[in-house]
């Protein structure tokens, strides 16, 4: 997929701030195999992460997509690869936003990323426990990863995939036995 274009972006931050202002709060369905997880998008304190979100959202990025490293006390990950174990093509990474007050505790959801800060793409991370050392302040690298949002019901269903048995599959480590699948995530009409 080709990056969105600079007028179109700043387009899509402008009607996310306008929401934010306006009080309306964007959320998202995450429809599993296990049940249904709602995220509530902080646009706010991470307009660049929930932009990007929300556009894999409305381009149906993640339907299919499974939640690939599982592990019990710490968190969830999921928002990259298909039930084969295919990486999805992504756009352009983002850039890191952990320094916006919002902090990695049970239930908030953050970007992946890798040892670069301005690495996270489509992958995200739902924290099973409270993860200080994941906060900017307290990161090895002193840069952390960026929460954007938090669960707002299906708590439980986060838990029963935390409890999920994993096994290690080729690089996948942690990997639930039996896939889980995001079936469709659908950003739900703000009020």
């Amino acid at each position: 997929m080709k990056p969105l274009s600079s007028p179109r972006r700043l387009a899509i931050g402008l009607l996310l701030a306008l929401a934010s202002v306006a009080g309306w709060a964007q959320t998202v369905q995450l429809v599993t195999t296990e049940g249904v997880i709602r995220i509530e998008l902080d646009a706010t304190a991470a307009p660049k992460s929930v932009a990007n979100f929300v556009q894999y959202v409305k381009a149906g990025f993640y339907n299919g997509t499974i939640f690939h490293r599982v592990i019990e006390n710490f968190m969830i990950q999921g928002g990259g690869f298909t039930e084969k174990l295919q990486q999805k093509p992504t756009r352009a990474p983002i850039p890191l936003e952990s320094h916006n007050g919002l902090k990695n505790v049970r239930g908030s959801v953050a970007m992946a990323r890798t040892n670069v800060p301005d690495s996270a793409t489509s992958q995200f991370f739902i924290n099973t426990v409270d993860n200080d050392f994941l906060n900017a302040e307290n990161s090895r690298d002193g840069q952390g990863y960026a929460v954007f949002g938090r669960v707002i019901e299906g708590m439980d269903v986060v838990d029963k995939i935390r409890a999920a048995a994993v096994e290690n599959h080729g690089m996948f480590q942690n990997i639930p036995s039996k896939p889980i699948i995001i079936t469709k995530a659908i950003l739900e009409p703000q009020s």
